[in-house]
């Protein structure tokens, strides 16, 4: 198995696992049907094409939290493209200046295939809804022979400069969730895509597990006690 991993930063994020009416709320973390959604249309997979969505959603999906963010709240007002009536107002939440490192297990060849449409998108990826681009390129690199845990633990810490200044060790310890193994305990999420068909979108639960990596701090010095004796001798 191979491991492609994604870089998820923006100034908004929105990975809504449910809507309800007017509240159209986030997760803390980026959803696998959001993910595999960005994916999906990076690649061209028409909304109705439910074989070639099961591809993507057979991947085995984790996600790093690097930077959680701030959740802001905001109103959104809309007219209907026909009448001119105006819409319900709609209460909509966001992630601002959050960080995420996703990573999809499967065969190498669906992911190099994946990895290359990343890379020239059909259609734009964004971050959870099409108002939240991203700000940074979003595929990271092609991981051979490692799983998801190994991959997360090989990526360096991606947050923002000013946010990594508050940790100075070498490795900084991240949480993850991850797609719980048949059989692990975890929380039940109700993210795993079945299709996105505009007309029937169907979605069921998977088993998310959360656990922790230490990931390489970039630019992160080790203390050296002796580096003032080195100078003063100098």
């Amino acid at each position: 198995m191979s491991v492609l991993t994604l870089l998820l930063a923006g100034p908004l994020q929105s990975w809504g696992a449910s809507a309800r009416f007017t509240r159209r709320t986030t997760e803390a973390a980026p959803t696998k049907s959001g993910v595999i959604g960005l994916l999906a249309a990076a690649a061209g997979i028409d909304r109705a094409d439910d074989t070639r969505l099961a591809t993507l959603a057979a991947l085995r999906f984790a996600v790093r939290i690097d930077q959680p963010g701030v959740r802001i709240r905001d109103f959104h007002t809309a007219h209907h493209g026909d009448t001119g009536k105006s819409m319900p107002l709609t209460e909509r939440f966001y992630l601002a200046d959050a960080v995420f490192v996703a990573a999809v297990e499967g065969p190498r060849d669906v992911l190099t295939g994946l990895r290359a449409a990343l890379r020239d998108p059909v259609y734009p990826p964004f971050l959870g809804r099409r108002s939240c681009p991203p700000a940074q390129p979003v595929e990271l690199r092609l991981h051979d022979k490692r799983d998801l845990l190994q991959a997360l633990t090989t990526e360096p810490w991606q947050a923002s400069p000013w946010y990594r200044r508050q940790r100075r060790e070498p490795t900084a310890t991240l949480d993850v969730l991850i797609e719980a193994s048949p059989g692990q305990a975890g929380d039940l999420q109700r993210d795993q895509p079945l299709s996105f068909a505009p007309a029937h979108r169907r979605h069921t639960v998977r088993t998310i597990a959360t656990t922790t990596v230490n990931a390489p701090h970039p630019g992160a010095k080790r203390h050296d006690p002796f580096a003032a004796l080195q100078e003063e001798s100098d």
